[in-house]
């Protein structure tokens, strides 16, 4: 079983919802825990909260990828593509395109860059996990979410291509796909605050940080290849 005490692990946007949940937990365990975000502010802060090291960065900027493992140095053990983000929730014909190039820089190829430097040091090593986060949005179709259900369902498959890459080296490859939950996005994306029905029925970002947790700490000659994890209460109609 893989302990995470001492592991070194990369959690992209982590200084809110999943990813400052993810982190948290993850340094309750052992693990040596790095953040990345793109507010230095506020990244700053959730690192003095959580007692974990920050690295300020855009995961849609290779060079910004290469600064963050550049302060991580070359052993990573474990790394969480968490970082997204909804840009601008609207019909396309609404939607800029810059507001397209953001949405697929952020939410695929920023997953894509920085799996590619995980995964040359990880397949030299012969170990590692990484876990991209998706969203329900890559399996289902619903209006104004057509550009970023495109990037997260990119996220998808391209996981799912990587794992075959990347087993026979003995690196795991998880894809880590919620729904509904108690993080910024929805005021991120332009939405308005979530509705306080929803609150305390929903995941929260602690509940992310457990599951997170297990997924790593499972014995290691084992793999999740996807994860899908929604709240009760959110009916799911398929489209």
């Amino acid at each position: 079983m893989m302990d995470c005490k001492g592991k070194k692990v990369i959690v992209t946007g982590g200084s809110q919802g999943y990813g400052k949940g993810i982190a948290a937990a993850l340094k309750a365990r052992g693990a040596q825990v790095w953040i990345t975000g793109r507010r230095q502010d506020v990244l700053a802060q959730s690192a003095a909260e959580i007692g974990v090291q920050a690295v300020a960065g855009d995961v849609g900027k290779p060079a910004d990828w290469d600064r963050i493992f550049a302060a991580c140095g070359d052993d990573i053990d474990v790394l969480i593509n968490n970082a997204g983000s909804g840009v601008h929730i609207a019909p396309l014909q609404e939607q800029s395109d810059d507001d397209i190039r953001r949405s697929i820089e952020t939410n695929l190829l920023g997953v894509i860059y920085g799996c590619r430097r995980a995964a040359a040091l990880m397949t030299a090593r012969k170990s590692g996990l990484i876990i991209n986060i998706t969203s329900v949005c890559a399996h289902y179709g619903w209006p104004g979410f057509a550009t970023y259900t495109a990037a997260k369902a990119g996220v998808d498959m391209f996981s799912r291509a990587l794992y075959t890459e990347l087993r026979p080296h003995n690196v795991r490859v998880t894809v880590l796909t919620p729904s509904w939950g108690e993080t910024e996005f929805s005021v991120a994306a332009g939405l308005g605050p979530m509705a306080e029905a929803r609150r305390g029925r929903v995941m929260t970002g602690e509940q992310m940080g457990d599951l997170v947790v297990k997924i790593c700490e499972f014995p290691d000659h084992l793999v999740f290849p996807e994860i899908m994890v929604q709240p009760v209460m959110q009916e799911i109609v398929p489209f």
